[in-house]
């Protein structure tokens, strides 16, 4: 796909995988990288996973707004004590309009990590060397 857009990536899973003995295979040098289920790093790194484990991707900053809308419903029986994120809506939709990136992480219930995040492509503005993943 060529032209700015975001894709999603979406990522829960056990405190104990994503912090296990350092954090060697949350980076790309790491031989586990790549099939590492777990959320990279660097949020740009999410690029250089397989694009199988993209959700979706979003030309129209509007359609990724609702996307990560529809993520946080979509898991707010995770955030049992707490109350579920509310994040701006006209502030994602302009970040995206910017080409920025929309991220956000959560510990929630059962000492598990919630990430869901909308990463710039095409190009990226802190990785502009990154190529866009392909389906």
């Amino acid at each position: 796909m060529t032209g700015p857009h975001h894709h999603a990536y979406i990522w829960l899973g056990s405190g104990d995988v994503l912090v296990k003995p350092g954090d060697a295979h949350r980076r790309p040098g790491h031989p586990e990288f790549r099939s590492a289920q777990v959320m990279p790093l660097e949020c740009a790194d999410w690029l250089l996973k397989p694009a199988s484990r993209m959700e979706g991707t979003f030309v129209e900053p509007k359609e990724g707004a609702d996307w990560y809308e529809e993520q946080l419903a979509r898991h707010a029986h995770l955030f049992v004590g707490s109350s579920v994120p509310d994040p701006s809506y006209e502030e994602t939709v302009r970040a995206l309009a910017a080409g920025e990136d929309r991220v956000g992480g959560w510990w929630v219930s059962g000492g598990r990590f919630l990430s869901v995040n909308l990463i710039a492509c095409s190009p990226h503005r802190v990785r502009p060397d990154y190529t866009c993943p392909q389906r």
